[in-house]
């Protein structure tokens, strides 16, 4: 029993100073830890020395008691404590053998074999433990260590922080000397961009205005014919009134006629009125409120006068206007005169579309532009189909945005389609799309809410 006494306390003593590192932490309790074991050697020595090994014996017992219970109530090896207490059943064992041995020797040879067996337990026992309290101390190592990596990122962390907190104070100073700079670019972009914009509606209106002054001359030529129509016969009815017997047949022809030309004279007169007050109309700057108005009417107004304003430029060019509306009126709440932009925009470049590819097939083409239009759950669709030159697949993409234009320096500001697309999106609430393939046809299909 002694030799096992002798090498607990040597494994412990080893254990402990290594464990707790008392060398460098605990020096006092290190020489201690180190003199303890000496004391053990010379006990586990002295029997041999000066005989009496019962005296001893019970030495033993005291002592590791003693080792035992100062390790186990030092709040210093606090950490170790479960493993000192793994020794008491094998003390225990040991000094109830030798309690019943100096009682009754009988008694323990009896029973020498099971005392025997419960220190076999009993050491198996601090094995045990041992083995259980060296993974704690690894685990607990582990988590040391881990917090010990943890306090040095949060350390990095708060380095970092300081060191991103100044570079936060330069960017915003630097952001903020940008943004002064960025306000003063954007006035002078917005300043720029509306001079754009009333550039781009000055051209839509000469593209309108040359389509007025064609389509405005028919009516007008109606109205000289029969105006000079009537100063003949009213030239006639006059020399017919100065005969002696005038023919009444003839002159209540003659009144007639005379009130068949001034109606004509009249409608054609009114038609000259419309086209002047649409062209006014589209030139003024929109208040923002919405009428309602024949979208199929204010359609057909701007194809034609788009139509015409084409015709105006290049006298050879001709196509044909295909048109299917649904029989009933389609009213629409819409701001006239920009939406009026929208359609002249999408008719002048269904017209150029087309003029391009009769210049290509100047045999076999036929220019056509198709107009339809129909209502279908509370939605206006308006379809606008040419079958000009088309646009390829990678431009179609970018048509809608600002300054981007198909058309050759000097024809175009790239912003008509772009203000359309704004117009029909924001002011009306309803979208604007496009279908093409190259050479063969293009679609816009606009749809806008009819209230």
């Amino acid at each position: 029993m002694e030799v096992s006494y002798l090498l607990i306390v040597l494994f412990f003593v080893q254990y402990i100073r290594k464990t707790l590192d008392t060398k460098e932490s605990m020096p006092q309790w290190d020489k201690i830890l180190v003199y303890s074991r000496l004391i053990a050697i010379f006990l586990l020595a002295a029997p041999h020395i000066f005989g009496n090994e019962r005296i001893y014996e019970w030495v033993w017992h005291v002592y590791i008691l003693a080792f035992v219970g100062v390790i186990y109530t030092r709040e210093e090896f606090k950490t170790v404590r479960s493993l000192m207490i793994s020794v008491i059943p094998l003390v225990v064992i040991a000094l109830l053998g030798d309690i019943v041995l100096l009682v009754s020797k009988s008694f323990y040879n009896d029973y020498n074999d099971y005392f025997d067996m419960f220190k076999v337990f009993a050491i198996i026992w601090v094995v045990a433990m041992w083995y259980q309290n060296k993974r704690q101390q690894k685990q607990l190592a582990k988590e040391r260590l881990q917090r010990l990596e943890e306090e040095k990122q949060n350390q990095l962390m708060q380095a970092r922080k300081a060191e991103l907190e100044i570079m936060v104070t330069e960017r915003t100073q630097e952001i903020s000397r940008q943004k002064e700079e960025l306000v003063t670019a954007l006035d002078h972009l917005k300043t720029t961009q509306g001079q754009l914009v009333q550039s781009e509606k000055m051209a839509s209106l000469g593209e309108l205005t040359a389509g007025i002054a064609h389509e405005i001359q028919n009516p007008l030529n109606f109205v000289n014919n029969f105006a000079e129509v009537n100063t003949e016969l009213i030239e006639e009815l006059k020399e017919e009134q100065e005969k002696d017997t005038p023919d009444h047949e003839l002159v209540a022809e003659i009144l007639r006629d005379l009130a068949d030309n001034m109606e004509k004279m009249v409608y054609h007169g009114k038609r000259a009125d419309s086209i002047v007050k649409g062209m006014l109309l589209h030139s003024r700057t929109g208040n923002g409120e919405k009428e309602s108005v024949d979208v199929n009417a204010l359609a057909d107004e701007y194809m034609r006068l788009a139509y015409h304003g084409l015709r105006a430029k290049d006298k050879s060019f001709n196509a044909t206007l295909e048109k299917d509306f649904q029989p009933e009126e389609i009213k629409a709440k819409v701001m006239p005169q920009d939406f009026g932009r929208v359609l002249l925009n999408i008719f002048n470049n269904a017209f150029y579309a087309v003029a391009q590819r009769a210049r290509q097939e100047p045999e076999s083409y036929r220019p056509t532009v198709w107009l339809t239009s129909k209502l279908e759950n509370k939605t206006v669709e308006i379809r606008i189909k040419d079958n000009g030159t088309g646009i390829p697949d990678a431009v179609r993409e970018k048509i809608f945005e600002p300054f981007f234009t198909t058309k050759p320096t000097g024809q175009g500001t790239g912003l008509g389609l772009s203000l359309s697309y704004d117009i029909v999106h924001n002011s009306h609430g309803g979208t604007m799309e496009v279908e093409s393939e190259k050479g063969v046809f293009t679609e816009f299909i606009v749809r806008i809410p009819v209230g």
